[in-house]
């Protein structure tokens, strides 16, 4: 085993060397003054983490927030002002929350339970007080490898160098999915700890074997050939979240602008629920990420599915991430009920919450379109796609329900029934348990269609 393995260590301790940003969740402002006339609330949002977008990009591109903060403004005579701080990873949220810099923040249940015990520790304590997007079976972290890459299955990581972010919640997803398999993942892979975009890098130049990331990594640089699905997180069928966190101080200082928040995060996942394409439009011009890799995850069939409820299964799955956690030496513990507050979100939100997600179907993108056709079988999309101009074709997995590209997905001819994978590690176990079964690419499944 290569003896220069790199410990286990959050990305968080980096993060407090971070320049603090300006006073926020009060009068003072940038430069230390007082108005008390005038109050910045600062949010700290990942902007190309998409399924985080009704708390951060789509929100902020919307400008519900600010309008919830006017309305109270003419009310009260105060101008309330709002600072959106753009982070890759929910690490720096956390350093900056608990050095009383931002006020509210989104991130990964992962780093959720890490910006708990941080904010205890250093007498910050945060709140857990709405969901933004989930996956119920974990679909929205991915394990991929490089175009024409060897690795076939989580077995072919023993030995291999692996990127990932320490303390998300794809590192998460690696850890369980690789104990799954009988990997010891302190022991038989070398794990490389890297921001995202930094992990992309090492994957195409070769100094990483696989990549383990959140939303929207996998799915962008499948999308642009650079890379393909090795495990679908789905697999573990443990559910995946995002959240949205407020220093306590500032929910009891300032509840009404938490109540403002909150409500305008509803009417933001109101906007994407109803209108899909236009949210995916809207996100991707401001984060420069492909309308197509947007789509895939929030779209109305997308992995993501979006409701600030904070759910009894979700927070049953973040307990469940403690162990993971405190075996990494990341957290000591985590008292989640104590950070679990569903009081704001009641208060300020008076609705009926939304349904469960329900499977996904296939759909199709075409090129102009503002709506997506939607189909019930992947033949039925095929034979669709063949007669149009397909800016996406979307399938979800025969065995997980994740939504993937259909020219990127592993296809098995199964008698007269076209099925898809993501991954050829499912497409093969399939196969072994169906006689006749056969895998095929993607062009002859598109010719069986027709």
């Amino acid at each position: 085993m290569n003896s220069k393995r790199i410990p286990l260590r959050p990305l968080l301790p980096l993060a407090l060397l971070l320049p603090l940003a300006t006073a926020c969740g009060g009068t003072a402002g940038a430069d230390g003054s007082s108005d008390a006339k005038t109050v910045t609330v600062t949010v700290g949002y990942q902007s190309k983490t998409i399924n985080t977008v009704t708390a951060g990009t789509l929100l902020r591109s919307l400008g519900y927030f600010e309008e919830e903060l006017a309305a109270r403004g003419k009310k009260d005579g105060i101008t309330y002002k709002v600072e959106w701080q753009d982070y890759a990873t929910g690490a720096p949220i956390t350093a900056q929350m608990t050095a009383g810099k931002i006020d509210i923040g989104s991130m990964g249940d992962f780093p959720l339970l890490i910006n708990a015990a941080r904010g205890k520790q250093l007498k910050q304590p945060t709140r857990l007080v709405a969901v933004t997007g989930y996956n119920l079976r974990g679909g929205l972290n991915t394990v991929v490898t490089a175009p024409g890459s060897p690795l076939r299955t989580l077995a072919d990581l023993r030995g291999k160098k692996v990127s990932t972010s320490v303390g998300s919640a794809a590192d998460g997803t690696l850890v369980r999915a690789l104990q799954r398999a009988g990997i010891d993942p302190n022991k038989d892979i070398q794990k490389l700890n890297q921001q995202p975009s930094v992990g992309a890098s090492a994957l195409a130049a070769g100094s990483a074997d696989a990549l383990s990331q959140f939303v929207a990594w996998p799915g962008k640089l499948a999308f642009e050939g650079r890379a393909t699905a090795l495990y679908d997180g789905a697999e573990l069928n443990l559910p995946t979240f995002h959240g949205v966190t407020v220093r306590e101080k500032f929910a009891k200082e300032r509840a009404g602008l938490l109540d403002d928040f909150l409500r305008a995060q509803r009417r933001a996942t109101e906007y994407l629920r109803t209108q899909p394409v236009a949210a995916a439009e809207s996100v991707a011009g401001k984060t420069g990420l492909p309308a197509e890799v947007v789509y895939l995850y929030n779209g109305a069939n997308g992995i993501a599915t979006f409701d600030p409820e904070l759910r009894p299964e979700l927070i049953a799955a973040l307990k469940e991430d403690v162990p993971v956690l405190k075996a990494a030496k990341l957290v000591n513990d985590v008292d989640v009920d104590a950070f679990v507050d569903p009081a704001p979100l009641k208060r300020a939100v008076q609705a009926t919450a939304y349904p469960k997600a329900s499977a996904a179907k296939p759909e199709l993108w075409l090129k102009g379109q503002t709506t997506t056709r939607t189909f019930d079988s992947p033949k039925e999309l095929l034979k669709a796609a063949k007669a149009g101009d397909v800016r996406a074709a979307y399938v979800p997995d025969a065995l997980t329900g994740t939504l993937w590209f259909a020219d990127k997905a592993v296809w098995v001819a199964d008698g007269t029934e076209l099925r898809a994978f993501v991954t050829p590690a499912s497409a093969k176990r399939y196969v072994e348990g169906h006689s006749g079964a056969r895998i095929i690419r993607y062009a002859d499944a598109v010719g069986l269609a027709s």
